[in-house]
């Protein structure tokens, strides 16, 4: 009997509201409310590609806390460590998005509930089980405490011989570039694979050549270092060489949550054994999938979905 695979990852989620009408914020009257957040769109994807995905959080106990609880369990993400905390508001972004497409969030997270977390509440029995624990810069940005409960958790699951994945996740709203680049340095050592944009790392490192991130990866032991590129594709250093991937040709609509939904997948990929060149195959096919939807997570695929897609099968609609 085929074992299944377990992810365990922690974050923030926040109710986003989007407008539905365009222009600056200050005219806009009327939202749709959604729900968003870094790690619950992976968590999210995982769960729909048929991982076992484990969320750790805290929620305001309040109503917008209500929504995201419910809508992640239907989603079928495990929320046995998920609680409610009074005095902490759930989190709240609002879009902007002017008439010619480009737009800004704007971001509602100060006292978040996540802040309740401390180092004690955590041992080594939380990765009991666990194949892959992945993290995203996002949460660490949210408050400088962030930043060492990852220290202490990384070091726990590799103690479990626990995979761990890294997202950069760069938010520049909320850290400073040197910051980031401060608390990274720290986690690098318990990285076996990064999932990073190209411009992003070149931010972080201050290079982005081919030679440079082998020789970075070589360093730190990291077993995949995955470069998103968008519509050029995605890139991956393994085994002391360079794979590439093309990326899948598509109308993109809405670009937030892509780069969940492409970690999702890589991992998902990583734990069924496929070849490199194959994995970033998936990844970039979830990645294509979710900008031609809409909304923060609900273009994240479910595994048929993404094998006829990557397949190009069409779907018998009748």
């Amino acid at each position: 009997m085929q074992k299944t695979m377990k992810v365990l990852t922690i974050g923030d989620a926040m109710i986003t509201m989007n407008p539905k009408e365009t222009g600056p914020l200050r005219y806009v009257s009327t939202f749709e409310r959604k729900v968003g957040g870094a790690e619950l769109n992976f968590a999210i994807g995982c769960a729909r590609l048929g991982l076992d995905t484990t969320w750790v959080s805290r929620l305001g106990d309040d109503e917008f806390g209500r929504v995201i609880y419910n809508f992640a369990r239907g989603e079928g993400v495990q929320m046995s460590h998920v609680e409610f905390v009074e005095g902490h508001p759930t989190s709240v972004n609002f879009k902007e998005i002017r008439e010619d497409g480009s737009g800004k969030t704007f971001y509602y997270r100060t006292n978040s509930p996540v802040l309740t977390f401390t180092k004690e509440q955590f041992t080594k029995e939380l990765f009991a089980g666990i194949d892959v624990f992945h993290i995203s810069g996002v949460f660490m940005a949210i408050d400088p405490q962030n930043v060492l409960l990852i220290q202490h958790l990384v070091k726990l699951a590799k103690e479990w011989g626990v995979t761990v994945s890294f997202d950069p996740n760069l938010r520049l709203k909320l850290w400073t570039i040197e910051e980031a680049r401060e608390a990274f340095t720290l986690l690098w050592p318990y990285i076996d694979i990064v999932l990073t944009g190209l411009d992003e790392i070149e931010l972080l490192l201050g290079y982005s050549d081919q030679g440079s991130l082998a020789t970075f990866s070589d360093q730190h032991h990291i077993q995949d270092f995955v470069i998103k590129d968008g519509a050029n594709g995605s890139l991956l250093y393994s085994e002391g060489k360079w794979v590439t991937a093309e990326a899948f040709p598509v109308t993109p609509i809405d670009t937030v949550g892509a780069g969940d939904g492409f970690d999702a997948a890589y991992i998902y990929a990583s734990m069924q054994n496929l070849p490199a060149s194959e994995r970033l195959r998936v990844a970039n096919g979830a990645g294509a999938l979710v900008t031609t939807v809409s909304g923060d997570n609900e273009g994240l695929p479910y595994l048929a979905e993404l094998n006829r897609f990557i397949k190009n099968e069409s779907a018998i609609e009748r």
